[in-house]
């Protein structure tokens, strides 16, 4: 019994990389995807941290130790599991989660809400560990997964199409500086367009004026703070599975899908126990469940080698494990930028991943149940405190079962 729980954390396939494969591997274009990724990370779902902190009153210092945890934290476990696989793995943290708990804090104390994050990651490993997470996703239609990360990805799609209405000076012309290095191949691989256009919609929010005040109003550099736990039943009623199922089903759902499309082999298993494992020390300074995110992960992967992916993730988590340090001076400068450099960004770099998502989720078997997943999904729908993405799984799934099965 006990060899077969081992067993269903699934081990390393690749060696691992040396100082000079890593050297070779690491091109101008996966740095740039790798830092891209990490600014898409550090922008708008920073918002939804800020969000959820301001919703419980918590202090600076409070909210300054989640981010601390979501960054620092998080890149630490990014860089070994990549690094021990030869594998990208980008673990953050769950964006619809943190939604969840911003509503809670506004009648839970701080305290029971991390007693909640302990108990969840403690199931979340225990879903990995004993390999039945596994066993759950293997049963899932892959184009039903990917509708819901096409449903996921679209609003970024949307946003910049909206920031180019509302602000073309920053916008368009992060378009047409993507657009333009994009044309060319090789020109693309010594100035990533993505990266690029970061570049250009800084400048331009900095030469007109655009950069908002008070950058370090809340200090330079982090400082973590222990909270002590309470265990409510309130608190555990309310959050526990929802945020299980957030993480277990939505992101790392998310992110395995996305992983695969790109030509890898993420462990199901692995993706479960680690979230979980590192969410029991994260959730004392604050920090909301670990999961594999899904859209950092496609920023990673949006080369065409795959056999490069890994060292973009490792830029990613150097980079994460700054902005941890530091996360109050990133996160004044990224809420000091205009909200339309955040969304054209956003919108720019999840081009690909959308486009691949799309043909993934559409071009193969369970096409109702896909389209289904993906309505329900786009719709916002909310049951039972759990989001869209896991009922346009489960709809999706059962129209697909009663009006795709034949066709398979």
């Amino acid at each position: 019994m006990a060899s077969s729980l081992l067993l269903a954390v699934e081990p390393p396939q690749l060696p691992r990389p040396t100082f000079a494969e890593i050297r070779r591997d690491l091109t101008a274009q996966e740095i740039g995807n790798g830092l891209v990724a990490l600014i898409f990370s550090a922008s708008g779902p920073i918002a939804v941290i800020l969000a959820a902190a301001a919703a419980g009153n918590l202090s600076p210092d409070q909210t300054s130790s989640w981010i601390f945890g979501a960054f620092l934290g998080n890149g630490l476990l990014t860089l070994f599991l990549t690094f021990i696989y030869r594998s990208p793995q980008a673990y953050f943290w769950t964006i619809p989660g943190t939604v969840i708990v911003g509503d809670a804090l506004t009648h839970l104390g701080f305290a029971e809400v991390i007693g909640a994050y302990l108990v969840t990651g403690l199931v979340v490993f225990l879903l990995g560990w004993t390999g039945l997470i596994g066993r759950i996703m293997a049963v899932l239609p892959p184009t039903i997964v990917m509708a819901m990360v096409a449903g996921i990805f679209l609003r970024f799609g949307l946003q910049l199409i909206d920031a180019s209405v509302s602000d073309p000076l920053i916008a368009i012309s992060m378009m047409v500086v993507f657009v333009a290095l994009s044309i060319n191949s090789r020109i693309a691989a010594i100035a990533p367009p993505v990266a690029v256009s970061a570049v250009i919609g800084t400048l331009i929010a900095i030469v007109s004026g655009r950069l908002a005040p008070g950058i370090l109003d809340n200090g330079i550099m982090a400082k973590p703070v222990f909270t002590a736990p309470e265990f409510s039943l309130t608190a555990m009623m309310e959050l526990v599975v929802p945020l299980a199922i957030t993480v277990v089903i939505v992101q790392n759902g998310q992110g395995i899908a996305v992983l695969r499309a790109a030509g890898h082999k993420p462990g199901v298993n692995l993706a479960a126990a680690a979230s979980g494992l590192w969410s029991l020390p994260m959730a004392l300074i604050g920090n909301v469940s670990t999961c594999l995110t899904g859209p950092t992960n496609a920023l990673i992967v949006s080369s065409q080698k795959p056999e490069r992916h890994y060292t973009a993730a490792m830029v990613t988590a150097l980079g994460a494990i700054t902005v941890g340090l530091f996360s109050p001076t990133f996160v004044g400068f990224m809420l000091a930028m205009p909200v339309s450099f955040i969304s054209a960004l956003a919108g720019i770099a999840m081009l690909t991943p959308l486009k691949n998502a799309f043909v993934a989720g559409f071009s193969g078997v369970f096409s109702t149940g896909a389209l289904v997943c993906f309505l329900v999904t786009v719709s916002e729908l909310n049951l039972l405190g759990i989001t869209a993405p896991f009922w346009g799984i489960v709809f999706g799934c059962l129209i697909g079962w009663l009006l795709d099965r034949k066709r398979v």
